[in-house]
């Protein structure tokens, strides 16, 4: 079976956040440097973002953050670890799906889920097959859960479609769900 070499994280980059998202952030760093993953992840060193980077990076982790240009005074770029400067947001969003075997989402805003549901769309429509996992310990990404539900029992997405939505609440038990999931598709 494949082995994960690097999982791209969204999450939100607020700090005005709920201190147990922020603690969420920072065990989920420290787990995938203690598993020897790579993270990949926007780039900033506020909120999630900064809290999961700093603990990779803190634990000896490997780090890759990606930041548009017109974002680097609002997400205020983690300097202590490699980073790449891009135009745009289309090319950021590329460039961590490029770099990445798989992706965990943290509790965000409307970014974090606009990145996780186009990832969820590609996957859909075929173009890539890396396993994505949600993690929360509270039942925050519950309610999205609850509406792809529904959209499988309206019949606009398929039932098969469920074992691409993965909820987890510790970091080590979505790495494993992604490390279950991963598939080699044809190139």
């Amino acid at each position: 079976m494949p082995k994960l070499k690097s999982i791209c994280v969204y999450c939100g980059s607020s700090n005005q956040v709920k201190p147990a998202y922020i603690r969420l952030a920072r065990d989920l760093g420290r787990s995938l440097a203690q598993q020897n993953l790579r993270l990949v992840y926007g780039g900033g060193g506020v909120g999630l973002m900064g809290a999961c980077a700093k603990a990779v990076h803190e634990a000896g982790g490997d780090v890759l953050g990606v930041m548009p240009k017109f974002l680097l005074q609002k997400e205020r770029i983690f300097e202590d670890v490699e980073h790449r400067i891009v135009d745009d947001m289309h090319t950021r969003k590329q460039m961590m799906f490029d770099e990445s075997d798989a992706f965990i989402v943290l509790p965000g805003g409307i970014g974090t889920l606009e990145e996780a549901v186009e990832m969820l769309s590609w996957a859909r429509l075929g173009l890539h097959a890396k396993p994505m996992a949600f993690l929360d310990e509270d039942g925050f990404w519950s309610p999205f859960f609850e509406l792809m539900e529904h959209i499988i029992e309206g019949k606009f997405t398929p039932e098969e479609f469920r074992a691409c939505l993965v909820h987890e609440n510790t970091p080590e038990a979505a790495i494993a769900a992604l490390q279950d999931r991963v598939v080699v598709m044809d190139s």
